[in-house]
C-alpha cells in the first residue's frame, strides 16, 4: 500500500543528495524519496550555460574517468553516448617569467623523473640541484598524517612546493599545501612516506605501477557536465523540492522531523530515513541537536571561495593558438589569476560549435584570498582579459563574458581530515536512519561525491533491513505527511 511506504528525506540537492536519490530508488524496495534544497536549482556546484553561444560549464567541467562511479551513473541517467574525452594535449605552468610544459611523470607535482624535470625548466638551477638529495637523505618518518608541504619540502626542497605541486592542489582545493594532509589529498605519496626511504623512489614506482592504456584521465558530457544533475534527478524518480530551506532536523520515537519554511510559518516533514548531503557547515547546524560530536567536527571544516571567469574570443586573437589545454600559476608569482583552461582546445566538441571562437576558463581565488573576490564582475573581467593580454598576447575584446562565483564552494582536508571524517561517521552511526554525503568527506570530483552517497544510501538500506519487523504493526511515514510546525523555532 502506498501509505506503508518507507519515507527517506535527502537535504541538499548537489550531485551526492541526487546520486543518493537514484541509489535508494533503485535498491530500495518502493522507498518514497524527497530531495530538499534551499537554492531555486538542484545541482549545487554544477551548472551549464552558454557564453557566445557555447554552452560550458561555470562550475567543475571534468569529473575522473578512471573512478567508475561517475561514469556510471551517467549512463544510468541516460548520458552514455554524451561521453566525451579530452584531446591529448598537454598543460603548463608560468614559472620564472615563462609558460613551461607540465613535466611527465609526476604525482600531483612530485617529480618522479629528474630528466623531465630538467628540460621543463619550471624550477631554477637551484632548486633542480636539490630535488635529487632526497636520495641520499636520512628517512623522514612519517608515523601520523603531516601537511604536503612538510613532507615534500623536506624530501626534495621548498621549489618543488612552491612551482609543481602548491599549483596542482591549488586547481583541486583552492587550498594551501601548508595545511593540506597529505593523507587525504595525495594518499599514494603518504603511502610510499610509510614504507619508502626516497621520495624520488616512491614516486617512480607510483608511476611505474599505473596502468599503461589506462586511457583518457577525464571526461565530460557533450552538453556540459552541467546537465548530470537534471538527468539523475529525472532517472531517480525521487521528488525534487527546490527553494525548501530545512532549518531544524530533530529525532523523533519513530523516525525524523524536519523543519523547514519561513520562522513564521514553518512546515513539518517527517521521514523514516534522513541523508544530509549538504556542506560541513550546514550539515553540522542540522545535526547539532542529536549528533553534537559529529556537529562540532564539521562545523571546524574549512572552506575556500573563488570565481570563474569565462571569456570568449574570435580566434584570430590570439597571435599564435593556445598549443595546450591550459597553465597553472604558482602563487609565489604573485598573480590574480591561477589557472586558466583552453576550454574549445582541451574539449575537441566545443570547438565544433563555432569553429571561430575560443572558449577559455581563468580561475581567481584561494584560501585566504578572499579580498580577490570582492571585485565587482568588471573588475573580474578585467583581470582575466589582462592575464591572456601579458600571457598569451591577445589583443582586442572578448566576443563574450561570464563571471561565476563559488562562495564556500571546496571543502579544505587539512591535516588530520580522515580522522575527523571517521569521527563525524562513527557519530552519525548510532543515530538509527541517519547517513551524510558529499564533498566533505572522501573526495571532491563527482565520482568521489557518487561513492559516498552509495555508502549512505546502503547504510540506510542495511537499517531498514535490520529494523523490519511486521510483528510491530508499524506504518512509516509517507512523503506526504507534511503538516505545520507546532509553533516558531
Amino acid at each position: 500500500m502506498e501509505g506503508t511506504r518507507r519515507h527517506v528525506v535527502i537535504v541538499g540537492g548537489g550531485i551526492a543528495g541526487l546520486a543518493a536519490a537514484w541509489h535508494l530508488r533503485q535498491e530500495g524496495d518502493g522507498l518514497a524519496v524527497t530531495v530538499l534544497d534551499g537554492a531555486p536549482r538542484i545541482g549545487g556546484k554544477l551548472r551549464v550555460s552558454e557564453i557566445a553561444g557555447v554552452p560550458v560549464d561555470e562550475g567543475a567541467e571534468a569529473m575522473l574517468a578512471r573512478r567508475p562511479e561517475g561514469r556510471e551513473l551517467a549512463r544510468a541517467a541516460g548520458l552514455g553516448d554524451e561521453l566525451v574525452h579530452p584531446a591529448s594535449v598537454g598543460a603548463a605552468v608560468w614559472s620564472r617569467g615563462a609558460l613551461r610544459a607540465m613535466p611527465k611523470g609526476q604525482v600531483m607535482g612530485v617529480p618522479a623523473d629528474l630528466g623531465e624535470l630538467a628540460r621543463s625548466g619550471i624550477l631554477s638551477p637551484a632548486g633542480l640541484a636539490r630535488v635529487p638529495a632526497d636520495q641520499i637523505l636520512p628517512a623522514t618518518l612519517i608515523t601520523s598524517d603531516v601537511s604536503v608541504a612538510a613532507y615534500i619540502r623536506a624530501r626534495m626542497g621548498g621549489e618543488v612546493v612552491d612551482r609543481l605541486v602548491e599549483p596542482l592542489l591549488g586547481g583541486v582545493y583552492a587550498g594551501r599545501s601548508e595545511s593540506l594532509s597529505l593523507d587525504a589529498t595525495m594518499p599514494h605519496v603518504a603511502a610510499v612516506a610509510r614504507t619508502e626511504r626516497s621520495l624520488l623512489k616512491g614516486a617512480r614506482a607510483i608511476v611505474g605501477d599505473a596502468p599503461k592504456d589506462a586511457g583518457p584521465v577525464f571526461t565530460t558530457l557533450k552538453g556540459g557536465l552541467g546537465g548530470l544533475p537534471e538527468a539523475v534527478a529525472r532517472a531517480s524518480g525521487a521528488e525534487i523540492r527546490t527553494g525548501v530551506m530545512v532549518r531544524e532536523l530533530r529525532r523523533t520515537a519513530e523516525g525524523w522531523r524536519l523543519v523547514t519554511g519561513p520562522t513564521r510559518a514553518p512546515e513539518t516533514i517527517e521521514a523514516d530515513a534522513v541523508v544530509v548531503a549538504v556542506p560541513a557547515p550546514a550539515a553540522g547546524r542540522l545535526l547539532a541537536s542529536d549528533v553534537p560530536k559529529a556537529a562540532a567536527e564539521l562545523s571546524r571544516v574549512e572552506y575556500a571561495s573563488m570565481a570563474i571567469v569565462t571569456l570568449a574570443y574570435p580566434r584570430a586573437a590570439f597571435p599564435e593558438p593556445p598549443s595546450g589545454s591550459g597553465y597553472l600559476v604558482p602563487p609565489v608569482e604573485g598573480r590574480p589569476v591561477k589557472a586558466v583552461t583552453f576550454s574549445t582546445v582541451k574539449w575537441p566538441h566545443l570547438a565544433e560549435a563555432d569553429p571561430g571562437v575560443l572558449v577559455l576558463r581563468c580561475s581567481i581565488g584561494r584560501l585566504g584570498e578572499e579580498f580577490m573576490l570582492q571585485r565587482d564582475d568588471d573588475e573580474l573581467v578585467a583581470l582575466a582579459m589582462n592575464e591572456m593580454a601579458e600571457i598569451m598576447g591577445v589583443r582586442g575584446l572578448p566576443l563574450d563574458t561570464r563571471v561565476t562565483r563559488w562562495g564556500g564552494a571546496l571543502p579544505q582536508y587539512e591535516v588530520g581530515h580522515l580522522d575527523r571524517v571517521a569521527r563525524v561517521r562513527a557519530a552519525v552511526a548510532v543515530q538509527p536512519g541517519l547517513a551524510v554525503c558529499g564533498a566533505a568527506y572522501d573526495g571532491l570530483g563527482v565520482p568521489a561525491c557518487v561513492a559516498s552517497a552509495r555508502a549512505a544510501a546502503a547504510s540506510v538500506l542495511a537499517y531498514f533491513a535490520d529494523h523490519h519487523d511486521e510483528r510491530t504493526g508499524r506504518r512509516p511515514r509517507h512523503r506526504d505527511q507534511i503538516k505545520p510546525a507546532p509553533g516558531p523555532h
